[in-house]
């Protein structure tokens, strides 16, 4: 593997290129990214303007205003990025133009303030030509800084920045190495990248949905978000300050006791926090180790395929590398979620009763259970029937025996309920019988999943089905 250029290097060489011509406009961490280029050297030859507008009036009638009063947003970022080529393309198309490939560098960034009591985060991207006079491809990406100071973040800013541009122009063809050389120079404790899309015609044939969980399997980030249309999103801005409902599971497929968890979950947490059902964000989760074959590594494939299926429900999918439960209830704690409704299994619950999931955390079990059980939040408990047709629930549940108080404690405390009102008629369905039936082709399983679903399947030939309907004349 060869050693990545230094970021003067990645600088210099776009500046001597002598083929790339551009803007740098940033706001909210200084001019962090351009610096890199001028002190490289040789920036007169690719730098056309930098430009910081950080008071708001003065970025307003540069960019126009943000009807949600908030200027770290994407929103923004792409007004930035489209306002600066327009300016590149009017004002030096005729000269510059005609030999050059333009670009634009943006960022909008809240590094950390002077109390540190802010959630450090930033929106930054590239517009940029892969001809002179051709159309813009770009792309944009959503960061959180996690250096404990403020100079710290800049610098880091800086190098992700340079990472970025850089990227743009030699890895374009190569997205998974795009990804992988954004964290040049830098590690995973200080920068978080959680969301990125690729757009134009560079990059017409990227599959953003890949893109993002191949962020998620190099550890750049912990969560990633697909909303009911199936396009990738930034969980922040569909879960802030929302109360939220996370119904875990495997979704391979999803089938009618998936659908079930999470029609009476809500309607059970809609009635304890006393608010409607559609005032309340209802999330499919998914943790990425369900993801991973025999060989250990994630199948692109089955990822794609729980994507549409969930969206076929009309919900939103967020996958996750939490399989401990507390560290999700410690994931929603950081959006400001009021309330949070955790719909397991009650097979997937007695996972929380165990020594080996809480063997590295400090203060073991109780401290995990502390950090899950916060105030307001609450599990609510789907039965399970076994073979010989008993129903698992709460009630009659069995945990270790040095767990036991801890579990009567917690029961009595009413974070833990069962679900009220499943539907018992659907309990004798599992998802991995059905996807057995769906592989061997055994009849009888489309009544088991939901119809749309089902057609889904049958249309697309997920998880190696026939395509029978889509042989179909329309």
């Amino acid at each position: 593997m060869l050693e990545a250029l230094s970021l003067r290097q990645k600088a210099l060489k776009i500046n001597l290129a002598k083929r790339f011509y551009g803007t740098f406009a940033e706001i909210g961490a200084g001019q962090e990214v351009a610096r890199y280029f001028f002190q490289a050297g040789g920036a007169s030859g690719a730098i056309a303007k930098t430009i910081s507008a950080y008071d708001m009036t003065f970025s307003d009638h540069i960019y126009g205003k943000e009807e949600t009063g908030r200027y770290v947003c994407e929103s923004r970022l792409l007004k930035m990025l489209e306002k600066e080529m327009h300016l590149l393309q009017e004002r030096l198309s005729d000269t510059r133009g005609l030999d050059h490939q333009f670009f634009t560098f943006s960022n909008t960034v809240a590094a950390l303030n002077f109390n540190r009591t802010n959630e450090a985060h930033g929106w930054m991207g590239v517009s940029f030509q892969h001809a002179p006079g051709s159309e813009v491809s770009e792309v944009v990406i959503h960061v959180r800084m996690l250096d404990p100071q403020n100079v710290l973040q800049q610098d880091a800013i800086g190098i992700i920045g340079v990472n970025l541009l850089y990227a743009a122009f030699f890895l374009q063809h190569d997205p998974e190495a795009f990804i992988d050389s954004l964290m040049d120079h830098l590690d995973l404790t200080r920068i978080e990248i959680n969301f990125i899309r690729f757009g134009g015609k560079v990059f017409e044939k990227v599959d953003n949905r890949l893109m993002n969980l191949h962020l998620l399997k190099q550890g750049m980030t912990h969560a990633i978000m697909f909303d009911e249309q199936g396009q990738v999103v930034l969980p922040a801005d569909h879960l802030h300050h929302k109360n939220v409902l996370v119904v875990r599971g495997s979704f391979r497929p999803p089938t009618l006791v998936s659908l079930d968890m999470i029609k009476s979950g809500l309607a059970n947490f809609a009635k304890d926090i006393g608010e409607k059902e559609e005032e309340i964000v209802a999330i499919s989760e998914i943790t990425i180790s369900t993801l991973k074959a025999e060989a250990g590594d994630v199948t692109k494939e089955d990822f794609l395929a729980r994507v549409d299926l969930i969206c076929v429900l009309g919900r939103k999918t967020l996958f996750t590398n939490y399989p401990q439960y507390y560290k999700l209830a410690n994931y929603f704690a950081r959006m400001s979620v009021p309330n949070l409704g955790l719909v397991l299994g009650i097979y997937n619950f007695r996972q929380v009763f165990t020594d080996t999931d809480y063997s590295k955390v400090e203060g073991g079990i109780l401290s995990a259970l502390g950090q899950l059980f916060r105030d307001k939040v609450k599990l609510y408990i789907y039965p399970y029937k076994d073979d010989k047709g008993v129903i698992e629930s709460l009630e009659n549940l069995k945990v270790s025996d040095k767990f036991e108080h801890i579990f009567s404690f917690i029961k009595q405390s009413k974070q833990i309920v069962d679900v009220e009102n499943p539907n018992k008629d659907l309990l004798h369905i599992y998802s991995s019988k059905v996807l057995q039936m769906i592989t061997s082709k055994e009849p009888g399983w489309e009544k088991m999943v939901p119809t749309a679903v089902a057609k889904e399947i049958n249309k697309k030939g997920l998880f190696g089905h026939p395509c029978f309907i889509s042989k179909e004349k329309p």
